[in-house]
């Protein structure tokens, strides 16, 4: 089957690269239908990421504490990462079509200037499905006479992809910064050098991006589950698999939610380390960074819209802790939970406000942050206490307005994630590569000598 799916990729890229995009139309242009090849590849990339992260974990969990439904449910992980795969390659396949069709010149450049990365890129890539399909295929006879060696390959999946992943931020941020002030322009003179490429991966955006990226693939992949649990529970028929899905929402609400919390202060050093990335241009002031276009251009309409998504996430993962505090023998922690969510909701209802909308120089400025801090906060103290009860939880009867809550909270966590991906690449515009004027967002001729 991997030969298969792989052989019709092959033949497709064939007959991509023969379709002629001169005359391209498509409501938005070029940059929108590729922006939107994008994001549907990275929906399933950021779920794979998740998936094969967590699994191994949760499996080893299950090995450890003698839980058969933790196996059960990495196994669906695993599954559905074997399942869609070919769907998420097949559309990176064609956003690497539409980037050497319509911009030619930065895919050239970029290609070229950070040839070994994307080598050991794939090297990555090539590792981690050799784990994932070993570690899927090998299941049933590993996971009961090897168990070890089982998890040892689930792990191997999940390390290789996160590699990949690290190696694909360096390249994303370095677009986004171009390398930070003191970065030296791509050239003809520099355009093969390892050590300028080396240097553009680490840029000022780099460890903050990682940190964000490997928290947000655990946080939303997990409220997926807990969406997919709450419909597979309407689904089921037994008590059984009823028990299982109740058991399996709240597995994804609390690994989606501890993620989550540590997400606000990442993002406040992501902005702070675009801004420093920002080149010190006293003679060209009009010559903004991507800090500037994120706070005051148009993309801060995409800021305020994420920040009110992020809110919403909060507030109905308090809810959801709450209703499914119910499931304890003496509904215990319901009432610390509901106190913890309420403060939360109003904070974050605070931060989203015009009242929190205030100048810079006001000294009023930072209760934005103080009450987005206080939001998590007041959500960490929901959590723990949900967490401290969840041992004596009994399932397999959640109520109807929990299922509907969990089911929210995947739709909008995912809205998040490619909604937040959209803006930090609008950031840039209207450089593919920041402050690179040869290298722009609109479709371009190839480099000199590529053709001759």
């Amino acid at each position: 089957m991997p030969t298969m799916i792989y052989a019709f990729q092959e033949i497709a890229v064939h007959l991509l690269a023969q379709v002629d995009l001169t005359n391209f139309g498509f409501p938005g242009g070029a940059r929108a239908f590729t922006g939107i090849t994008m994001l549907t590849h990275m929906f399933f990339a950021e779920l794979f990421v998740g998936f094969a992260i967590a699994a191994p974990v949760l499996q080893a969990w299950g090995a450890r504490t003698g839980s058969p439904r933790m196996d059960r449910l990495a196994h669906s992980m695993a599954r559905f990462n074997v399942l869609t795969f070919s769907t998420g390659a097949t559309f990176a396949v064609l956003f690497i079509v539409l980037l050497i069709g319509f911009y030619p010149r930065v895919t050239t450049s970029l290609f070229t200037h950070f040839f070994y990365f994307l080598v050991l890129a794939m090297l990555s890539m090539g590792l981690a499905l050799w784990g994932m399909y070993s570690y899927y295929y090998k299941w049933d006879r590993y996971s009961v006479l090897n168990k070890k060696r089982h998890i040892a390959l689930g792990f191997t999946m999940g390390f290789f992809i996160w590699v990949w992943m690290l190696i694909m931020t360096g390249i994303d941020t370095y677009m986004t910064t171009g390398g930070g002030p003191n970065a030296t322009p791509l050239s003809n003179d520099n355009i093969q050098n390892f050590g300028t490429a080396t240097a553009g991966i680490f840029n000022p955006m780099f460890v903050e991006m990682v940190l964000h990226r490997t928290f947000a693939n655990l946080s939303w992949p997990a409220f997926a589950i807990a969406a997919w649990a709450a419909y597979m529970y309407i689904r089921s028929k037994s008590p059984t698999d009823k028990s299982y899905y109740d058991w399996a929402t709240s597995v994804g609400l609390t690994w989606g939610t501890g993620f989550l919390l540590v997400q606000p202060v990442i993002g406040f050093f992501i902005a702070y380390s675009m801004k420093l990335s920002q080149p010190d241009n006293p003679a060209n002031p009009s010559n903004t960074g991507s800090y500037d276009r994120l706070t005051s251009g148009a993309t801060s309409n995409l800021l305020y819209i994420n920040l009110l998504l992020v809110v919403l996430l909060f507030v109905l993962a308090n809810a959801a802790m709450f209703m499914g505090a119910g499931r304890h023998p003496d509904r215990g922690g319901r009432v610390p939970i509901r106190f913890f969510g309420l403060v939360a909701a109003v904070a974050g209802i605070y931060s989203i406000s015009p009242l929190a909308s205030v100048p810079y120089e006001s000294p009023f400025f930072y209760l934005r942050y103080i009450a987005i801090l206080i939001m998590a906060l007041a959500t960490l103290g929901a959590f723990i206490t949900y967490m401290r009860g969840r041992l004596r939880f009994r399932y397999g009867s959640p109520g109807t307005l929990y299922r509907v809550t969990l089911l929210a909270l995947g739709i909008l966590a995912s809205t998040t994630a490619l909604s937040m991906g959209l803006m930090k690449s609008n950031s840039r515009v209207p450089y593919t590569v920041y402050n690179q004027p040869d290298y722009t967002v609109e479709s371009s001729p190839p480099p000199d000598g590529v053709g001759q």
